[in-house]
């Protein structure tokens, strides 16, 4: 069993004094089940799966129901909470007036279907846990010194062709069945299960605005061009594409802004958190030494795992993109909370950097002989 980063967050909320409600969001099949199953084998106390109408029940906001579980139970785990949105209030109660500790794994569906989700304002933390990145790999998986760069190149080429999903990853699997795993994240995941909690209309349009986004990986996405190209609403495309986002599917990478009249861009660039789906859309596994689209596999993976770093690790950071009138840009740029900026250039060979970005800022270029230390250096910076 891989051991996952949030691991020592998760002890130290445990073992800490406070009461504050933990939530683990994420994913489905991004391993928070995993999580939370060996928290309650651990502690010795039962995970309640609000997928389950009778877990659900138990949670009544009533303090006839809530006292017993309270009696019961000093931690109380939680998974697949956005099942229950209307279990905000009884979460909020069993802080308020119980003190117990409660984590609860689950999506970011709760924050819209609760209207009451506000109410936990300061009574919660928040963790997250994706699918693998590239650091939690490399702290699992035992190699010797002398095979480092073999371990390199073979760990970047598995996760830009099929991603980083932990059953996916390591699965011993033929490759024929790994792109069936894939294909079935992507069906019940990705599309049925959150098409389905959303209400959107339209399965196929949803599929087809992420397969148009797979196609053009690493520009800049216009939603006119792709309501055009679909026959569809603007609305309803931003609309979808929020959704994605929001249920993480997609990664936005907005342009960057100065008071300078030279930085241009009103469009997103929009990146997959993992490549293995975004492969199943467009429907190629080929290797990436044949592949017309390798530039921007490099690209995206490099956005994924700064992404994974910065949420995983919980670094006060922000991620853009910078492009000039005169079509000269800078494909990274990480903005501190001090305004303190880093910018990286993304190339899939060793090369030297363009000085583009007009602010004070270091300079990087991340490469697949540099690939994981400078990943890594993300937290130190």
């Amino acid at each position: 069993m891989f051991t996952r980063t949030i691991e020592k967050d998760i002890q130290d909320h445990l073992n800490g004094e406070s009461h504050k409600i933990l939530f683990i969001w994420g994913p489905r099949r991004a391993g928070k089940t995993t999580l939370i199953t060996k928290v309650g084998e651990e502690r010795n106390v039962p995970v309640f799966n609000f997928d389950f109408i009778s877990d659900r029940e138990k949670f009544q906001p009533r303090r006839d129901v809530l006292e017993k579980i309270a009696r019961e139970h000093s931690l109380i785990l939680i998974d697949e909470v956005q099942s229950n949105p209307e279990s905000t209030l009884s979460l909020k109660l069993l802080h308020d007036e119980y003190k117990v500790k409660v984590i609860a794994t689950g999506s970011s569906e709760l924050r819209k279907k609760s209207q009451d989700f506000d109410s936990l304002a300061g009574r919660y933390e928040e963790l997250h846990c994706l699918p693998f990145s590239a650091e939690e790999i490399e702290g699992n998986v035992s190699h010797r010194e002398y095979e480092t760069k073999e371990f390199a190149d073979r760990l970047q080429s598995d996760l830009q062709i099929y991603g980083a999903y932990p059953e996916v990853y390591t699965s011993t699997e033929t490759e024929p069945r790994k792109i069936s795993l894939l294909e079935n994240i992507l069906e019940s995941y990705v599309l049925k299960d959150i098409v389905s909690l959303y209400e959107l209309k339209n399965a196929k349009l949803a599929k087809d605005i992420l397969t148009k986004i797979a196609l053009q990986i690493g520009q800049e996405v216009s939603m006119r061009e792709i309501a055009s190209s679909l026959q569809a609403n603007v609305a309803t495309v931003s609309n979808y594409i929020e959704v994605f986002i929001k249920n993480y599917v997609l990664v936005p990478l907005p342009s960057f802004k100065t008071n300078l009249r030279r930085a241009v861009s009103e469009n997103r660039k929009l990146y997959f958190y993992d490549l293995g789906i975004r492969n199943a859309l467009v429907k190629d596994f080929r290797p990436l030494e044949l592949r017309p689209d390798k530039g921007g596999l490099f690209e995206n993976l490099v956005v994924t795992e700064l992404e994974k770093q910065r949420r995983v690790g919980q670094i006060p950071i922000s991620m853009y993109f910078y492009r000039e009138y005169n079509g000269r840009e800078v494909d990274i740029v990480l903005e501190s909370y001090n305004k303190e900026y880093q910018c990286f250039e993304v190339k899939n060979r060793p090369k030297k950097a363009n000085p583009v970005f007009p602010l004070p800022h270091k300079m990087k270029v991340i490469d697949k002989t540099n690939f994981l230390d400078e990943i890594k250096s993300i937290q130190q910076n």
